[in-house]
């Protein structure tokens, strides 16, 4: 799929394996999410020159409301993933990096940098920064 990243690991999610919840996305939503991974993941993960790990990606709506996500979720339509660079401080860097050299529709420093969402939404990207 990408270079970097792949639709198993943007839809792999422990408690869709421990609770058995099926994450497979219909269609329309994996075609969202080749876009996410196609023009802000695998570019993302190119420019930082490292590994980056996907915490969250694809919830189905079974999943989302088992992990409190709220009903509108980026994550369910396919255009989003949470990821990590290692550390807070690697995350403030790839946030800046992110902020300042790519499209992207959301980009969220959640909880002091402990992990990133990064969204796209093709043709509707807001480039909004957020910090919870």
């Amino acid at each position: 799929m990408g270079r970097y990243f792949n639709l198993a690991e943007l839809c792999y999610s422990d408690t869709a394996r421990e609770r058995g919840i099926d994450n497979t996305p219909p269609p329309v939503v994996k075609a969202s999410l080749e876009t996410l991974i196609g023009r802000l993941l695998d570019p993302v993960r190119e420019a930082w020159g490292k590994p980056l790990r996907v915490t969250s990606g694809f919830r189905s709506p079974v999943l989302n409301k088992a992990v409190g996500g709220v009903p509108d979720s980026q994550h369910v339509k396919g255009e989003a993933a949470d990821i990590t660079a290692g550390s807070p401080a690697r995350n403030r860097k790839l946030f800046e990096l992110v902020r300042k050299r790519f499209e992207f529709d959301q980009l969220i420093d959640e909880q002091d940098y402990s992990w990133l969402h990064l969204s796209y939404r093709a043709g509707h990207n807001r480039n909004e920064t957020l910090h919870l």
